[in-house]
């Protein structure tokens, strides 16, 4: 595996960090919304890398080493030598659902040593929690998935994806990666503790909430929040909810993406069923630092070889936490999965990836979630 990274700070030139020549290499560009929407960008990539498989991605805060960047743009450039790839895009508006599409992504790829899928998914009109279930709705798909929704800082405005062409609104991207020689292991962890009352979800639709013990669901949500309900949705991120659904062992945390005053409703970046307990959440600096350590941790355990790529996905509601030590919680998996691994990614709407030790993905929200690979 070859590996060349480059960054550009707003609009001044670009800075590599190595300088090798890469045969046809996947290319992911993570960048600033504002940034990716200039039309010459993708050409100025593609005269770069002519015969390359450009992935693009708008973000919540660019993640390349173990440095944060805003207003940036962050290139990972990978020549695999043992492993072969595919990538499938589509985009929302073309089908009825988000399931469907889903469902549609997962049929155009070949099963057989299919290893596992990154997925670069708009963080605007896509549920991840229906895309997920439409990729693995096809009973012979068995690879494993990780991937993000892309981000848009904490404007919530619209979100930006593509393959091989300008950014766009609606694209869902996925990576198919194929060969025995390609190690892939992935973790998520949050670092959020649940506060206050257990709450029960009593009417909702896939990723919309609009009742909690009968009540509207937004306006006990702004109770709780007491002046700084001025501020949502941005304000939102900071007291996620933790979601039980009574089928499930493990919980999973949803982060509030928008609100619908008029029906006091609430849009999460993942489904809330019905009858499902919720509370609401807070977290400290340290708490969040310590949980993208665990992640690491178990990212790392039972591989067979040190990791040679490492994709990090984080919560724009973790970088809010975090402020201006947001570099502490990259550097706490740095320090874990080794120098030898260049690391990429980008702060999130939502994070796909199943929980340590399992195959079946979930959407998850405020958590580090590492993906790690190697040939």
């Amino acid at each position: 595996m070859k590996i060349v990274q480059a960054k550009r700070i707003g609009n001044e030139n670009w800075e590599f960090q190595q300088e090798e020549t890469l045969k046809e290499p996947l290319v992911l560009v993570f960048g600033d919304r504002y940034l990716l929407e200039d039309n010459k960008l993708f050409g100025e990539i593609q005269e770069m890398y002519p015969d390359g498989h450009l992935v693009f991605g708008s973000t919540s805060g660019e993640i390349m080493d173990t440095n944060v960047y805003d207003g940036s743009i962050t290139l990972t450039a990978i020549e695999f030598e043992k492993t072969r790839f595919k990538i499938e895009n589509k985009n929302v508006s073309d089908y009825a659902s988000i399931e469907e599409m889903g469902e549609a992504i997962s049929k155009s790829f070949d099963k057989e040593n299919l290893d596992h899928l990154f997925v670069v998914s708009d963080g605007s009109f896509v549920n991840g929690s229906g895309l997920i279930q439409g990729l693995e709705s096809d009973s012979s798909f068995q690879a494993s998935i990780t991937g993000g929704l892309c981000g848009d800082g904490a404007r919530f405005e619209k979100t930006l994806a593509s393959y091989n062409e300008n950014p766009k609104q609606g694209e869902v991207i996925a990576i198919g990666f194929y060969g025995d020689e390609l190690e892939v292991s992935y973790a998520n962890y949050g670092g959020w503790t649940a506060f206050g009352p257990v709450r029960t979800i009593t009417k909702s639709k896939n990723n919309v909430l609009f009742e909690i013990d009968g009540k509207p669901a937004l306006d006990l949500y702004k109770k709780y929040l007491g002046e700084r309900a001025e501020e949502l949705p941005q304000a939102a991120l900071l007291y996620p909810l933790t979601v039980q659904q009574h089928d499930k062992k493990e919980p999973l945390v949803r982060t509030i993406l928008t609100i619908d005053e008029e029906n006091s409703s609430m849009i999460l970046a993942g489904d809330v069923p019905v009858d499902s307990k919720v509370q609401l959440m807070m977290s400290t600096v340290d708490d969040i630092a310590e949980g993208a350590s665990k992640a690491a941790e178990l990212a790392m355990r039972g591989r067979k070889n040190k990791p040679e790529l490492a994709i990090l996905i984080s919560c724009v509601g973790r970088k809010l936490v975090l402020d201006q030590r947001t570099e502490d919680e990259i550097e706490e998996v740095a320090d874990i999965i080794g120098d030898q691994a260049a690391i990429t990614g980008f702060y999130s709407y939502g994070e796909m990836a199943p929980f340590a030790g399992k195959n079946e993905c979930q959407l998850h929200n405020q958590t580090m979630t590492l993906t790690l690979l190697s040939e």
